[in-house]
C-alpha cells in the first residue's frame, strides 16, 4: 500500500541529562524501526554533554540511510529555545517531536503523517508509560479526540501529549512558536495553535512509549513550577482562552497541586482522570468537566 504523504523531518532534542542507551533507542525507533521513516532527522544538542554522549550523537549523525542534522547549541537554553532552533533546521513543514528517551511504534508515523498531510495542522496519540524495561507497559494516557472534544479539554489541561505530535512548521510559526514555560511550553504552545483555528486531533491508539523517571512527579511540583504554572494561567486568561471562572478553578486547583507532597501529587495525577466505559463509550471525568473519547 502506499500511503499519501509529504516528505517531514523528526525533531529530536538532547541535552547532558540524557542516558545514552535511552538516546539510541529513541532515534532507532523513530527511523530505522518505522514503516514510514523520515526524511531528515534533526537532533538539537542543547548545551554541552559528556564525551560519550557527544560521541553516540555524532555516530548518529553519521548513520547509512539516515539524512541527519546535528544542530550543537554551545549553551543549554531549555527545551522551548532548543526546539526554535531546531524547527529553523528542518527542511520540511511536517515535523514530528520524539523525546530522547522515549521509543515511538513502528506505525506512528504511517498513522501520523497522512492525517497531517490530508489537512490536520497538529495530531497526537495516545502513549503508554514505561520505566527501564519497554516490554513492561503501564498505564495508557488517552487525549480527548476530536475537535471539539480538544478545545473543550483544552481550558483546563494540555490535550496532547506533546512526545506524541506530528505538527505543521507553518501552524506551529502562526501561532509564535515555543515560548520558555518550565514542563509548560507545549501547552500553552497547543493552546494559543487551538485559538488562532489550527485543525487539531488526537489517535486514540497508543502509537508512543512514554519513559516515567523516578524523579516525574518531583519535577512537577514546587515553588517553581507554581510561578510557571500561575505564568501560564495569567497568559491564557489575558488572551482570552479563558474565562475568569475557568480561571479561578485552573488557579486553584492546578496551582494547588504543584504545593501538595509528592506522595499526593502521584495519587491526584491518576485520580484526577477517571476513566468508565458505558455502552462502548470511554469517558475522561476531570473534576466535573467531562469529555467523551469514544465514536
Amino acid at each position: 500500500m502506499t500511503l499519501d504523504t509529504e516528505p517531514f523531518t523528526v525533531l529530536m532534542p538532547v541535552y547532558d541529562g540524557d542516558r545514552r542507551r535511552f538516546v539510541r533507542r529513541a532515534f532507532e525507533s523513530a527511523t530505522r524501526e518505522q514503516t514510514l521513516p523520515p526524511t531528515q532527522v534533526v537532533v538539537v544538542r542543547d548545551g554541552p554533554v559528556r564525551p560519550k554522549l557527544q560521541k553516540l550523537l555524532e555516530k548518529l549523525a553519521s548513520t547509512p540511510g539516515v539524512d541527519v542534522d546535528l544542530v550543537e547549541l554551545p549553551q543549554n537554553v531549555g527545551l522551548a529555545a532548543a526546539l526554535e532552533v531546531g524547527l529553523e533546521h528542518c527542511d520540511h513543514e511536517i515535523v514530528a517531536r520524539v523525546d530522547a528517551d522515549d521509543v515511538s511504534l513502528p506505525h506512528r508515523f504511517a498513522v501520523q503523517v497522512p492525517l497531517v498531510t490530508g489537512g490536520y495542522d497538529l495530531v497526537g496519540s495516545a502513549i503508554v508509560e514505561i520505566e527501564e524495561d519497554e516490554a513492561e507497559w503501564g498505564r495508557t494516557r488517552t487525549p480527548p479526540t476530536t475537535p471539539d472534544e480538544i478545545e473543550r479539554y483544552s481550558r483546563f489541561h494540555d490535550p496532547f501529549n506533546h512526545p506524541s505530535v506530528v505538527y505543521r512548521r507553518s501552524a506551529v510559526r502562526g501561532a509564535g512558536g515555543y515560548e520558555t514555560l518550565d514542563l509548560m511550553e507545549d501547552y500553552l504552545l497547543f493552546a494559543r495553535m487551538i485559538a488562532v483555528g489550527a485543525q487539531v486531533a488526537n489517535v486514540p491508539e497508543p502509537l508512543v512509549l512514554y519513559r516515567v523517571g523516578a524523579g516525574a512527579y518531583a519535577r512537577r511540583g514546587g515553588t517553581r513550577l507554581l510561578r510557571s504554572e500561575l505564568r501560564l494561567q495569567r497568559t491564557l486568561r489575558d488572551e482570552g482562552f479563558t474565562s475568569r471562572s475557568q480561571y479561578v478553578r485552573n488557579v486553584v486547583v492546578r496551582g494547588g497541586y504543584r504545593l501538595v507532597p509528592e506522595a499526593l501529587r502521584k495519587a491526584a495525577y491518576r485520580t484526577l482522570i477517571v476513566r468508565e466505559r458505558s455502552d462502548g463509550d470511554e469517558r475522561t471525568q476531570v473534576l466535573g468537566v467531562t469529555d467523551f473519547q469514544g465514536d
